[in-house]
Formats: C-alpha cells, sequence, structure tokens
C-alpha cells in the first residue's frame, strides 16, 4: 500500500451551504472548476464524462448528492459500468463550527487507487487544493 492514501482540503465560503451545496451538485457547473472534468458531456441519465486537463483522459463521473446532509459522492472511473466513489464533498453549515448561517465549510476529501502513481496522486491533490480555493472566489464575487 502506497503512503497517503486519503486527502482532505477545506475553506470557509461567504455563503449558506445549501447554496453550495446545490452548486457542486449541479453537474452542469463542473466545467468551471473540476480540472479533471473539463469538456463535459452529460448523458440523459446524467451520467458525466470529462476530459482531463493534465494528460487529455477521459474519465466518467455520476453525482449522487445528499441534500439532507450536504454531502455528495462523485462516482469516477474510466468505465461507467464500474464507477467507485473516490471524491466526496461535503458542505458544513456556517453554524455548526461557531460561525453564521450566512457561510459554510467547503470540503473535499478523496481516496487513492492503488492503481494511481505518485505522480497522478499529486496532482489530483494538488488540484483539490486549487478546486476548493477557486470555487470559494468564483461564490463569494459573484461568478459561480
Amino acid at each position: 500500500m502506497k503512503a497517503g492514501q486519503s486527502h482532505i482540503t477545506s475553506a470557509v465560503v461567504k455563503a449558506e451551504a445549501r447554496s453550495v451545496f446545490a452548486r457542486m451538485a449541479d453537474a452542469q457547473k463542473l466545467h468551471r472548476w473540476s480540472f479533471g472534468t473539463w469538456k463535459t458531456e452529460i448523458g440523459e441519465d446524467g451520467l458525466v464524462r470529462g476530459t482531463s486537463l493534465f494528460d487529455g483522459s477521459s474519465i466518467h463521473l455520476r453525482i449522487d448528492a445528499y441534500e439532507t446532509r450536504h454531502i455528495i459522492d462523485y462516482h469516477l472511473g474510466v468505465d461507467p459500468q464500474k464507477l467507485v466513489p473516490r471524491i466526496q464533498v461535503r458542505v458544513v453549515p456556517g453554524e455548526h463550527v461557531g460561525l453564521d448561517s450566512g457561510h459554510s465549510v467547503l470540503t473535499f476529501i478523496a481516496w487513492r487507487s492503488e492503481a494511481m502513481d505518485d505522480d497522478r496522486w499529486r496532482r489530483l491533490t494538488a488540484s483539490h487544493e486549487m478546486e476548493v480555493m477557486l470555487i470559494k472566489a468564483m461564490i463569494e464575487s459573484g461568478q459561480f
């Protein structure tokens, strides 16, 4: 087993949790922030096909959103029949962590597949660090 089997990154966002959650659960918005799923194509069944900015590879994704808990599982894989929930986003309401309801905490959690080499894992973790800040900036500036 390789070191670093999971990665977590978070940011406080000046927006209500339900608003942040809705944006993160919207497949139409993935291309705005996800470096791994640009040039998205969304099927009628909700299956997303995206392209990595890093190497042009294709990946499939299905969003599984739990609105009452503000949790989103992103099921990913090359084969659309074998998607696994490797990425999770949780949006914590501000009042749960001592902030007001106009704030929330956006958290990304990623689990490393055994098939990922160190370079691929580093790209993913660096992307999530940047993506969470990009999302925060876009929401707070009204662009997202």
